[in-house]
């Protein structure tokens, strides 16, 4: 018997390259500097005897699988990707890449970017293109309004401000 999954939402391949490259980052640190300690570490917690009950051995393997798994997904997604580092033409709307500050109806000021779905940062305010914001202000210009619904109700935003370039 088998779990059923439902097939995940699809999301976007677009990445800035800033975090392409904090990607690729990562993949080399895991690939070339943790996966080797850690094999040793495994093999030496082997060489102690018996592997049932060696922690050090039991901890390692499973490590080495979470460094695996993770090496795959980086090396799969990094091919997809599409690097957008230049940006748009038509600097009036919200595209990819955008930094942009809204306010809302009680003209609290809110300053986002729209990056990929493997650059969300909500402590840098990056949020997804693919998110319920992020689409509800895509193809937008200034003084827009935008209504969306968010988990915590319907939210209403107006467009301020939109820089491509790093404020």
């Amino acid at each position: 018997m088998s779990r059923y999954r439902p097939p995940s939402a699809p999301v976007s391949n677009y990445i800035t390259a800033e975090g392409e490259r904090a990607l690729s980052e990562e993949l080399e640190y895991l690939w070339r500097v943790e996966r080797p300690i850690v094999t040793q570490q495994v093999s030496d917690a082997a060489a102690l005897g018996d592997r049932s009950e060696n922690a050090e051995y039991i901890y390692g393997k499973k490590r080495l699988r979470e460094i695996d798994r993770r090496v795959r997904f980086l090396r799969k997604r990094l091919e997809i990707l599409k690097i957008v580092d230049q940006p748009p033409t038509n600097q009036e709307k919200v595209y990819f890449g955008a930094w942009v500050e809204l306010f809302d109806e009680q003209e609290q000021p809110l300053k986002i970017r729209l990056v990929g779905p493997d650059e969300i940062d909500p402590k840098r305010n990056y949020i997804s293109i693919d998110s319920p914001l992020g689409k509800a202000i895509l193809g937008k210009q200034l003084d827009d309004e935008i209504k969306f619904h968010s988990p915590s109700g319907l939210k209403q935003y107006c467009i301020e401000k939109i820089e491509y370039h790093k404020p």
